[in-house]
């Protein structure tokens, strides 16, 4: 990524803080369902819309993902936590209060290490805290002419808020430490993370400085991101709009923006608040939150093998190309089907390359679901071993994988019936071979007279000529022999 113009004279300074939604059925302080797309205003009840006489009761289920999330993002989870009323009011949050966590948080101190091109090796964005807190309602502007809608369906989803140190340097590096923080939370199955649906929603802070600088600059705040990409082009945005200013003399003011897609912009929605003006204060109804060690431990024996532990263990284990490690390990469930299907052909190279190139791009074109793809394990695997025992070339695999996702049948049956085994008997191959030579006098003259810079071109001449049936080590062997 090409450095922009301004980063000479200024450093960027971004923190993040992401909202998670919790998988939960229920809403953290009652029993209302948390479906998605459920009727407008459905899904609601005295606890969650915070009528007088109304008591919380805090969800078991809620305070289980939310300690997994904090073990999983590395921060220390402490026995003590404290629910705290964050007052203010706006229509999506009509009781006035959002009950959530302010100076006793559930958990500090992690860790998400980044990486990708741009972003220097080694480099790990720190997390500030983990706490909970509901969801507020959604506002929607969309539905009726003029006017804004309200859907009060959201509030009192659990969530938790993800808050980083403000360690991010570039749009890269904010877009990497959100993928692998998302990677991190589905891998902990404790949210499905799904930004279209709102699950997963980022607020940008950032402020430049001089490089060199410890003092941090004026921040403002992005708010409600809710994809990967518009995080990366409202960060490049925003930054540049305020070099542009502090370049002219003029001063950041402190402010909450809106991204716009649409229009590739940034505008302001409001001043931005502060602690003071939320006037947090102990949640009178709800008491402080205690954890044994014990059940904190058994949250953490519980999670699975990380992305990180995985990582380094497919390179050191496989020796697998980093590029291909970041593929396979995008979900727990395409590990799993790698390492399952690299122990049923006994080549995990090969059934890397082949997961990574044409089962991805096969799942991709045909839209197959998770799991329903034609082409199963057991078959693709005997394929594999088709192609390792050298039945069927490389070419010749592809093709058969093809006619796969339309024949149920084994693949050596398929092979044979199409005719697609590898053809090993010399005369054969010969034949093949005086063609190729006949049809290219002058690439087959300046080969027998020894450029032997040409054996490959002829080779896949060879190949060509029998539809990848040929068996390319015996076109190679006599080709050589008669160049003498």
């Amino acid at each position: 990524m090409t450095a922009p113009h301004w980063s000479q004279r200024w450093e960027l300074v971004v923190g993040l803080e992401v909202h998670c939604q919790l998988k939960t059925a229920t809403k953290i302080f009652c029993a209302c369902p948390t479906t998605f797309g459920a009727p407008p205003n459905s899904s609601t009840c005295p606890v969650c819309l915070g009528l007088p006489g109304a008591l919380p009761v805090l969800n078991a289920q809620a305070v289980r993902l939310a300690v997994r999330a904090a073990l999983a993002l590395e921060c220390t989870v402490h026995p003590v936590s404290v629910f705290a009323r964050k007052n203010y009011f706006y229509p999506d949050l009509p009781k006035g209060y959002q009950i959530s966590q302010f100076d006793r948080p559930l958990a500090t101190d992690g860790a998400v290490a980044v990486g990708g091109p741009g972003i220097a090796a080694g480099r790990v964005i720190r997390v500030h805290r983990v706490h909970m807190e509901e969801d507020a309602g959604k506002s929607v502007h969309d539905r009726f002419p003029a006017a804004t809608a309200i859907d009060l369906n959201r509030a009192g989803t659990p969530l938790v808020e993800i808050v980083s140190e403000p360690d991010i340097r570039s749009a890269a590096e904010a877009g990497s430490y959100l993928r692998r923080m998302k990677q991190l939370l589905e891998y902990a199955d404790v949210s499905d993370a799904n930004m279209e649906e709102g699950s997963l929603r980022v607020d940008v802070n950032l402020s430049l400085r001089p490089p060199g600088s410890n003092v941090l600059g004026t921040k403002t705040e992005v708010k409600n991101l809710n994809s990967f990409s518009a995080v990366e082009r409202a960060i490049e945005l925003e930054a540049a709009r305020q070099a542009a200013l502090l370049d002219g003399g003029g001063r950041v003011e402190q402010a909450t923006l809106l991204y716009d897609d649409r229009r590739q912009a940034v505008r302001p929605a409001r001043a931005k608040e502060g602690s003071h003006d939320y006037r947090y204060f102990p949640e009178p109804d709800l008491p402080p939150l205690r954890l044994e060690a014990a059940f904190v431990a058994g949250q953490a024996a519980a999670l699975p093998e990380l992305p990180p532990a995985r990582r380094e263990r497919l390179a050191r284990q496989y020796g697998l190309p980093e590029a291909d490690i970041e593929q396979l390990i995008a979900t727990a469930a395409a590990c799993d089907e790698f390492e399952r299907l690299a122990a049923a052909c006994g080549d995990p190279r090969r059934a890397a390359v082949w997961l990574v190139g044409p089962v991805t791009a096969s799942r991709n074109q045909g839209g197959w679901p998770d799991g329903q793809h034609p082409v199963g394990l057991d078959r693709l695997a005997a394929l594999i071993r088709l192609e390792i025992a050298g039945e069927v070339s490389n070419t010749a695999a592809r093709q058969l994988f093809v006619r796969m996702e339309q024949d149920p049948a084994e693949p050596a049956d398929i092979a044979r019936r199409e005719g697609m085994l590898q053809v090993r008997d010399a005369g054969a191959l010969a034949g093949w071979i005086d063609a190729v030579l006949a049809e290219h006098p002058a690439e087959a003259a300046r080969f027998l007279a020894g450029e032997r810079k040409l054996l490959g071109v002829l080779v896949g001449l060879v190949m060509k000529k029998s539809g990848g049936a040929a068996d390319p080590r015996q076109v190679n062997q006599q080709l050589s022999a008669r160049a003498g």
